[in-house]
């Protein structure tokens, strides 16, 4: 090869590599780490931004009827809440409540001390299958169900308080055999839960009696029906007979187990257990729960089921709001009582609450948790 040929390649070698390096240059100059010899062209799932709005909610499977089952040797809680049959089963394992530290709303004392809602379990024994339950619910993180607004839905369950001389209507019932008739007093445009499970739910001042409604409809011609309905007196510990339903699948009252916003902000304290849905249910409850609707064997959590988030969870690292929510949860916690999403938290709606902040919770999973004792499963048949 002659000098000439060598010197033209070598020239145009150099301008080349100059080329590249100043483009390498330019590159990192403008803040660019891209590589300047290979382009990725792998797709990346897109993630969405941090929700300013809790997620939209599973429809939870609501009230399933065992419409064969007819209790015997109690009393159906059919006209007025007086009528509910007692709780004769309370669990002796249960811890009594502190009579100073009953949850309360608007001077609506919300059950005993000594009601299930409202009993400590953070002393109590962790169930023999705790570890089983657990694992049958995956590693889900809490999902806060209660918020504000998502896609033009209120997030949460509402209520409503009326005085003790609204009056009352007349309602009918899909499940009228293991509903209490009434009548209710609904007020004037009632608050109702928006999605599947349309839960309306009534506090009645005075009388301090909560009026619970599942799947309510105000039809047409201005009469009012609905899936199933139970009426609590707040002043007693009553509970549901055995296989009976109530606005609940579990057969439990629904209110008592809800977040609501002046606890966490006006109050800094929650003095009660919470409401919590699981997808895959044992086909049998813990009393005071009274029903069931789940199909699945004993390794599965029964209705009724207490867990609770254990001790040495470190709640620090958290927003002190939330941790009003942990420490509740630590003390009282999660009561299994109807069939949804994995951990699923229920609370009130409320135009208040920082839904971002609420996605916190999903920081803490159920594997943060351990089940506890609180009486025997009853199989549900």
């Amino acid at each position: 090869m002659s000098k000439k040929k060598i010197f033209r390649i070598t020239t145009v070698c150099i301008v080349v590599i100059s080329i590249i390096a100043i483009g390498m240059i330019s590159s990192y100059a403008s803040g660019s780490k891209k590589s300047y010899f290979f382009s990725s062209h792998k797709k990346h799932k897109r993630l969405s931004p941090s929700p300013k709005v809790t997620p939209t909610k599973t429809v939870t499977i609501s009230p399933t009827k065992k419409s064969t089952i007819s209790p015997t040797n109690s009393t159906p809680a059919s006209i007025t809440p007086n009528n509910t049959t007692p709780n004769t089963n309370v669990p002796t394992n249960t811890p009594n409540g502190d009579p100073g530290n009953v949850p309360d709303l608007e001077g609506i004392k919300i059950f005993p001390a000594d009601n299930m809602w409202n009993t400590r379990i953070d002393n109590l024994p962790v169930s023999k299958n705790s570890s089983q339950y657990i694992s049958t619910i995956g590693n889900k993180g809490i999902h806060p169900d209660f918020g504000t607004v998502y896609d033009g839905g209120k997030i949460g369950i509402p209520y409503n308080i009326v005085s003790s001389n609204q009056s009352k209507v007349n309602v009918s019932f899909d499940y009228d055999d293991e509903s209490d008739k009434g009548p209710y007093p609904i007020p004037n445009n009632p608050s109702i839960e928006d999605g599947g499970d349309k839960h309306m739910l009534i506090l009645q001042k005075d009388t301090n009696i909560l009026y619970e409604l599942y799947a309510v409809n105000k039809n047409s011609n201005g009469t009012w029906s609905a899936g199933s309905g139970a009426i609590w007196n707040l002043n007693k510990n009553e509970a549901r007979p055995e296989g009976w339903t109530s606005a609940d699948a579990s057969g439990l009252a629904i209110f008592p187990g809800l977040v609501r916003y002046d606890e966490v902000y006006q109050k800094g304290e929650i003095n009660h257990a919470l409401r919590i849905t699981l997808n895959k249910i044992q086909k049998g409850y813990i009393r005071p729960a009274s029903h069931s609707g789940g199909t699945y064997g004993s390794d599965y959590p029964p209705m009724g089921l207490r867990l609770r988030l254990k001790a040495n969870y470190d709640i620090s690292k958290f927003d002190p709001k939330i941790q009003v929510v942990l420490r509740a949860l630590k003390k009282y916690g999660l009561v299994v009582a109807d069939i949804g999403s994995n951990m699923y938290l229920t609370g009130t709606y409320d135009s208040r609450w920082n839904d971002e902040l609420l996605s916190g919770l999903a920081k803490v999973t159920s594997n943060d948790f351990e089940t506890v004792d609180t009486g025997n499963v009853i199989p549900y048949k």
